[in-house]
């Protein structure tokens, strides 16, 4: 039994006239239709309660307002807009039962007249009024018309009784009765048997956020118009905030109209005020103080938030943060770590600055000490430069493990650092100098590298032999690290085999990466052999140290050596054995060896001509722009070539021109990216028909980097010179120096079996088995592909794309011809259409052969031939236009992009001999 009249803060007001209590507002002007997520609502119409909860302007009523203007005919809705008056359950329960009144006349006649006969000193038993009335509502109920009843803003009439009363009155809904509640704080009821029982669908602020699709409506809908780049940053700073984002529209179109700009920033304009009166001035004085104390903090916990408030109540305050949605992000499962919305800091932050709080310096200082404390070294350190202490940064830095700095690669954050540390403290230790000289190396930074490098001299020689020896050793180690990035072969072999032999047992960082540097000096001299020792002696090494991030970068380096040997699925396995164990490292930390891993996940998957490939891609460079580490090289490059190979250049070099540009922001010298970046070039420049560029570009690579050449391959391409060769063999084709071509195939073949380079000897033979069938020599062909289809058992499809493309029913004929092997079948699942018999394929191309003229037949013979349009124009007494029209559409007739492809196309099809 519980008596409602004398609870604390419930004084009786009596209800509104009926008219203006139910009225469901009409939806705002320029609302954003949110189909997606009224979707998700109507997923839980058979159901008991839908829950949406979320922060100050996420437009949780907006949204219940648009779901009921789309319920079904047949359902009833009752809109119950709360205010504070109806925290008093006499109210609320009044109000309850006059709105169920319109829909079921005479329902609960009595049960009102009880309640407003109620005294206030009399207990009143809302559990037996509520079961009176819900067995009432129970026998009016229509089960062709079920009723929706929307309690709105629940937040604003939240209590204890409240929250009893209504989660009786939820326990005992009757079926056909559906309650739909929205709410800043999540409603204190049992809600873990309804949702078990499916009963609960509840959306969170997760779910509200803004998706890209719903922010580029938006924009729309205002008449802005923001670049790609742009528009990635508003939702990233936004965090998908709709309030904040219409409120900053607003801004940005008052200032457009006088010529200004406006950043989307929280702590000015119209954004600081809807937070101030929305949701700061709404807390106790207790927790705003919180908030302005703990504002500086980018990440924070209730143990650090003691420790910098020199308080014990952190806990208690951020629990009601949670309960009360205040713009809190949890950052780990366990509810453990938090950081505030980005735009909330803003405001915070901006306040502080402002004198409403003290110095944020004595706060950094004593997070330092906290971090320190835990052993968080990098966290401490950070907190140190922000408090302006470098000295303590500096000392703190030179605690870090150089071996787990390797393992890590995480470079951005040491030189985060070194741009806060003076110059003299970067020197002014050995093991700083160490630190900082891998951490520039590793960033490619090569010059910075050996200039902090040559520092070292000032603490030569040593005062203890050992310390002398190690310390010589070590210098040896990024010397020759430094020597392999500048291309200087000779150096870097003598460098790092020396250190080899000279490095105490415990500096296994600079260890393992003398290996690494070795095996990739063994790839490019075509010693695949050497290569696999080294690798092997690096996982060895990790495995028996117990790093498992030192063993994921063997698994990588290996995966790298079975790749150039055509060993695709192999690859992949240590592919995946590295993933696997990087799989526990924290999601919100970026790793150097999970992105090298995923991305060259997608690059194998590339190799097998697996859709996945993009995604994996996407997502390595993602992580490797985090850390700043230089393998998103190759995932720019992979991504263009698949951009190239489906038909859209644009987005090719597009990629290509950010990866450059990436390479400039890092001051990575372009030994590292500029060959590669150019042949990719080249690729595309091919695919696109435009021979020119690539005839310019071609010999001056092959000049620099051929047999003749001076320069060592880049250290992300060790292969390069053969990929040359492949492209200069296909600058031939499209020439028509089809003997030239020829000759090149077939001697880059034997070159690169002999180099252990099979995957590119198999796209050479696959590609001279292609010359052969298109210009008829049939036989020649055949005995190549099955010679090529024989050593290709290591899982690559890449080498048979042309085929696959142009030659797909002499392909089909030559696999169906052979035993069944996973190659075979996976080759046959890649060919168009999968069709039950070869008579379709033909009736198929037939009809397409069907389709050219007689005048583009003639133009397609002297293409054939190798004329050019001037000459074709003149044999045929038509235009130089009329030829270039021809050609297009004998293209686009034939699926194609080049004129050679057309002319492959055409032999395969029989109409040219």
């Amino acid at each position: 039994m519980t008596d409602l009249s004398r609870s604390p803060g419930f004084p009786y007001t009596p209800a509104t006239p009926v008219e203006a209590r139910f009225y469901r507002p009409p939806l705002p002007a320029g609302h954003l239709p949110r189909p997606r997520l009224c979707d998700r609502l109507e997923e839980g119409l058979q159901g008991r309660l839908l829950l949406v909860s979320a922060p100050a302007g996420f437009g949780k009523s907006s949204l219940a307002i648009e779901f009921c203007e789309r319920l079904p005919d047949h359902w009833h809705s009752l809109w119950l807009g709360l205010s504070e008056r109806d925290h008093d359950p006499g109210r609320f329960l009044e109000r309850l039962l006059q709105g169920l009144q319109q829909f079921y006349p005479g329902l609960g006649e009595e049960a009102l007249g009880l309640l407003k006969m109620r005294q206030r000193h009399q207990p009143f038993a809302f559990e037996q009024w509520l079961d009176g009335l819900l067995d009432e509502l129970t026998q009016q109920l229509d089960d062709g018309q079920p009723l929706l009843l929307v309690l709105d803003d629940y937040h604003l009439a939240q209590g204890p009784v409240l929250d009893r009363c209504l989660q009786f009155f939820l326990n005992h809904l009757p079926p056909g009765v559906l309650l739909l509640v929205t709410s800043r704080q999540r409603p204190d009821w049992h809600l873990a048997r309804l949702r078990l029982s499916r009963q609960l669908l509840e959306l969170s602020e997760q779910d509200l956020r803004l998706t890209a699709a719903e922010l580029d409506a938006l924009l729309a809908s205002q008449g802005a118009h923001l670049e790609k780049q742009q528009v990635t940053g508003i939702l990233q700073r936004s965090e998908g905030w709709i309030a904040g984002l219409r409120l900053w529209l607003l801004a940005v179109e008052e200032l457009a109209e006088a010529g200004e700009g406006l950043q989307l920033h929280g702590g000015e304009g119209l954004i600081r005020e809807y937070l101030l009166e929305e949701v700061i001035e709404r807390q106790p004085a207790e927790v705003q103080q919180f908030l302005y104390e703990t504002a500086c903090m980018e990440r924070f916990c209730a143990e650090l938030c003691d420790a910098v408030r020199d308080s014990h109540d952190s806990a208690a305050i951020i629990r009601q943060l949670q309960a009360n949605q205040v713009f809190l992000v949890p950052l780990d499962e366990q509810g453990h770590w938090f950081r505030y919305h980005h735009l909330f800091s803003d405001l915070l932050n901006a306040r502080t600055a402002d004198g409403s709080s003290r110095s944020h310096s004595g706060a950094h200082l004593r997070a330092c000490r906290w971090f320190a404390a835990q052993g968080m070294l990098d966290a401490a350190i950070e907190q140190a430069l922000l408090a302006g202490q470098a000295d303590v940064a500096a000392s703190l830095v030179q605690n870090l493990s150089e071996e787990q700095m390797l393992a890590e690669q995480n470079i951005a954050m040491l030189l985060r650092w070194k741009t806060n540390l003076p110059d003299d403290l970067l020197a002014s230790t050995p093991r700083l100098i160490m630190l900082y000289g891998w951490a520039l190396a590793l960033a490619c930074q090569l010059d910075a590298a050996q200039e902090l490098l040559d520092q070292l001299a000032r603490f030569l020689p040593a005062a203890e032999p050992s310390a002398q020896l190690s310390l010589l050793a070590q210098w040896q180690a990024l010397d020759g690290v430094i020597a392999r990035g500048r291309g200087d072969g000779a150096r870097a072999e003598q460098q790092c085999s020396e250190a080899l032999a000279g490095l105490p047992v415990e500096r296994y960082g600079p260890h393992f990466m003398c290996l690494s540097a070795l095996s990739n000096l063994a790839m490019v001299r075509g010693d695949l052999w050497r290569a696999r020792g080294l690798n092997r002696d690096a996982l060895e090494l990790a495995q028996r140290i117990d790093n498992p991030l030192l063993e994921a970068l063997a698994h990588y380096e290996r995966a790298r050596v079975l790749q150039f040997r055509g060993e695709v699925l192999r690859a992949q396995e240590e592919v995946h054995q590295g993933l696997l164990l990087v799989q526990r490292l924290p999601a919100q930390r970026s790793y150097s060896v999970r992105a090298r891993l995923t991305i060259y996940e997608g690059y194998l998957l590339s190799l097998r001509l697996q859709p996945q490939a993009v995604e994996r891609l996407r997502a390595g460079i993602a992580e490797a722009r985090a850390c700043r580490d230089v393998g998103a090289l190759i995932g720019y490059c992979v991504l263009a070539s698949l951009e190239g190979r489906d038909g859209r250049p644009a987005e090719a070099f597009a990629l290509l021109g950010e990866a450059e540009r990436l390479m400039h922001v890092w001051d990575v010298p372009a030994i590292y990216y500029l060959a590669m970046i150019t042949l990719m070039k080249c690729e595309l420049w091919l695919r696109q028909g435009q021979v020119e560029l690539a005839a310019a570009w071609l010999p001056q690579l092959a000049e620099t980097y051929g047999d003749q050449g001076r320069a060592l391959a880049p250290e992300f391409h060790p292969q390069l010179t053969l990929h040359i060769d492949l492209q200069q063999a296909a600058l031939e084709r499209l020439q028509g120096e089809l003997e030239h071509a020829e000759r090149r195939l077939r001697a880059l073949q034997q070159r690169a079996q002999g180099l252990g380079g099979q995957l590119v000897g198999l796209v050479a033979q696959a590609q001279l088995a292609q010359l052969l069938k298109q210009t008829g020599r049939e036989r020649e062909a055949q005995q190549q592909l099955d010679t090529c289809l024989d050593l290709a058992q290591g899982g690559a499809l890449l080498p048979f794309i042309e085929l696959l493309q142009h030659q797909p029913r002499w392909l089909r004929e030559r696999l169906q011809g052979r035993q069944a092997c996973p190659l075979r079948d996976a080759l046959l699942a890649q060919l168009p259409g999968s069709r039950d018999s070869d008579e379709e394929i033909v009736a198929e191309e037939s009809a397409l052969a069907e389709k050219l003229s007689g005048r583009e037949l003639a133009v397609l013979q002297l293409i054939a031939r190798g004329c050019s349009n001037q000459e074709i124009s003149e044999r045929l007494f038509i235009s130089l236009h009329t030829v270039k029209t021809h050609a297009r559409h004998i293209n686009s007739k034939l699926g194609v992009e080049r004129r050679t492809q057309a002319v492959a196309r055409a032999k395969g099809l029989g109409l040219l001999r």
